[in-house]
């Protein structure tokens, strides 16, 4: 695995060795995002394994994943770069010591840089690319995402101090949107796009299958099904992939072989996250479920 995949199919096989399955275009957009390069903006509810593509496609081609997680305020210091302070001031202190003066290239050098997620994903040694999540991006504000165009366009960012720094081996960026707001036409424009919906009945067994292991046909059909009726109810929020595997392996654990009424009482926390969708259900009755 040592090469970069030269067609959609084996980086599909690719995926499916690491236990992650694909749909034609989610392959075909994954292997565009690896081989244009292009950034790539993954949009759906949350649960249907947008950031997990991000994790298998670094199994998948052996390289490192450098996750950036999103949220209100994110700025340069925790996604960039920072200067290490505490460095600078002993470095002064030194030189006082020493009677050395001390130029600002001396205090602004690499040796006083911490790299953040976006500075170590463009200094990745290669020779394949790492894979860069960032991960909510919806969960940002819009100055962040006009501070992230420079890198979404060219694989590069600016740091005032040091100049442009530019990827030698620019590397698959992956960004995830739980669509909780629209992003900017800016960052749209610079990505390719796929939205991720619930698979099928048939594709999610097969993904429980692998993902709980020794787990039984008829069980893993029963919960696949159950959580297809929960989607199709009026609850707030859905359950995904993620909770359908969570919840098979509650299940599991707890040696549960067959799904009755009883059991899905106890373990609905497993499945749905909030007090309300629980109460819809219940009130709609737990034997529909089944």
């Amino acid at each position: 695995m040592n090469e970069l995949p030269e067609d959609v199919e084996t980086l599909a096989r690719r995926l499916s060795s690491v236990d992650y399955l694909v749909d034609e275009g989610l392959a075909t957009a994954l292997f565009l995002a690896l081989r244009l390069p292009q950034p790539l903006l993954l949009e759906g509810e949350a649960g249907v394994g947008k950031t997990e593509a991000a994790k298998a496609l670094a199994l998948a081609l052996d390289t490192p994943l450098i996750r950036l997680q999103c949220y209100d305020g994110i700025d340069a210091a925790e996604a960039l770069y920072e200067w290490n302070y505490p460095r600078q001031l002993l470095s002064i202190r030194l030189a006082e010591a020493t009677g050395e003066k001390l130029s600002e290239g001396d205090l602004f050098g690499r040796e006083h840089l911490i790299a953040r997620p976006l500075l170590r994903a463009l200094e990745h040694p290669g020779p394949r690319p790492a894979v860069l999540l960032i991960d909510e991006i919806d969960r940002a504000d819009d100055d962040f995402e006009a501070f992230l165009l420079e890198l979404l366009a060219e694989a590069a960012v600016t740091i005032p101090e040091l100049g442009t720094i530019r990827a030698e081996f620019p590397p698959v960026i992956v960004l995830t949107s739980n669509r909780t707001r629209d992003l900017h036409d800016a960052v749209k424009r610079r990505c390719l796009y796929q939205w991720l919906d619930y698979p099928s009945k048939e594709r999610e067994l097969d993904i429980v299958r692998r993902r709980v292991g020794g787990v039984s046909d008829g069980l893993a059909h029963k919960v696949v099904a159950a959580v297809a009726v929960m989607r199709d109810s009026d609850i707030q929020k859905p359950p995904g992939i993620a909770e359908a595997i969570d919840w098979l392996r509650a299940l599991t654990l707890l040696g549960v072989t067959e799904l009755d009424e009883t059991t899905i009482e106890r373990t609905l926390g497993s499945v749905l996250k909030y007090a309300e969708d629980q109460e819809l259900i219940r009130a709609g009755g737990l034997e529909s479920l089944l």
